[in-house]
């Protein structure tokens, strides 16, 4: 009797073991599929790494279009078009907004003229946020448009527009754009918006009391201080502004003042009153979503802003030696005297016969 009871005790022994084990065994492996957030020695969120925000969700949304696409939009809008399978997303091959006006409409040109679209890059995937494929990057307003500019916005654009007026383009340099003088291209923001054609790709650098944001366009380069704010006197506007960061929880929370009253904003200049707010958070191992509100009551008849994710970039971002390779300022300025000097002359250029 006493052996059977033996027997009886043992296989209840190894019966609630093997349940033990098997829940533990169950534990762990769920725990081992549970994605952590990489941590600095400080133990805030590791933001370090190289990302990029290219995508063919478009800026705004076009008129009548709903805040998040279906998933059979996606598939047509994602899906490259017959015979250009170097880069779905582009003119050639894909979806994009030509229209200016966040359409996604479909263009392909299969001219010799456009050989060189294995050199863009605009996208190839719609921005997915929280499961939602967007169909803007602006979510605020409701209706993922900018909202309707301040009179004294148009008072000031229109005066800088009378301002120009008086040259023409290519007069001197002062008149051609920032980017084709290798002087700026805006990539680290703020807002960090996707930057057009190719190269949205950042190099993010953090340590206990900065953040650095380089852009791979121009290598334009940001610096964010961490900690107490000591804001710039409101005369003094630098490129990318004066920008503050604070954690709250794990998301980083930058807020930006005194930005250049040259660097505008997709055609805005900024006022002295604008401010960006930035919300960076890192919600797995390939992505950080990254928010933005920019409020300007001189510009703008309301706040607005969106979001938009940025993917781990798994490339290098090289060197944008812009200025060594720079040879369009000084063809478009001698292109420009030379059509002068042939017009004064009243002769033709052959090359046009």
């Amino acid at each position: 009797m006493s052996n059977r009871i033996a027997l009886l005790l043992a296989v209840v022994c190894a019966t609630l073991a093997s349940g033990v084990v098997s829940t533990a065994v169950a534990q762990a492996a769920s725990d081992a599929g549970r994605w952590e957030v990489p941590r600095t020695p400080d133990g805030h969120p590791d933001l370090t790494g190289s990302w990029s925000n290219s995508t063919l969700t478009p800026f705004e949304r076009r008129e009548g279009q709903g805040p998040v696409y279906t998933w059979e939009e996606v598939e047509e809008i994602e899906r490259p078009g017959d015979g250009c399978p170097a880069n779905p997303g582009t003119v050639a091959c894909g979806r994009v907004d030509n229209q200016g006006d966040g359409s996604l409409t479909n263009e392909r040109r299969l001219s010799g003229a456009e050989y060189d679209e294995v050199y863009w890059e605009r996208g190839s995937l719609v921005a997915i946020v929280n499961g939602e494929p967007r169909a803007s990057l602006i979510t605020n307003p409701a209706n993922g448009r900018r909202p309707a500019r301040t009179p004294e916005a148009e008072r000031l654009i229109q005066e800088s527009e009378d301002s120009r007026s008086q040259f023409e383009r290519y007069d001197h340099p002062e008149l051609r754009p920032f980017a084709e003088r290798c002087l700026l291209f805006g990539g680290p923001g703020p807002p960090i918006l996707p930057v057009g054609a190719y190269n949205s790709n950042y190099r993010i650098v953090q340590t206990a009391d900065h953040v650095m944001i380089m852009s791979e366009m121009i290598h334009d380069t940001r610096i964010i201080r961490i900690g107490e704010p000591n804001p710039l006197p409101e005369d003094v506007r630098p490129w990318f502004g004066d920008s503050w960061g604070r954690w709250e929880g794990d998301a980083l929370v930058v807020e930006t003042t005194n930005i250049n009253p040259v660097q505008s904003l997709r055609g805005v200049p900024p006022s002295k009153h604008m401010k960006v707010t930035e919300r960076f958070t890192r919600v797995d191992e390939e992505t950080i979503l990254y928010a933005f509100t920019v409020e300007d009551p001189t510009m703008y008849t309301q706040a607005w802003g969106g979001e938009i994710p940025f993917k781990q970039l798994h490339a290098q971002i090289y060197e944008y030696a812009c200025h060594e390779g720079n040879y369009s300022l000084a063809g478009v300025l001698s292109g420009a005297r030379y059509e002068e000097t042939m017009e004064a002359q009243g002769a033709s250029d052959s090359r046009r016969d």
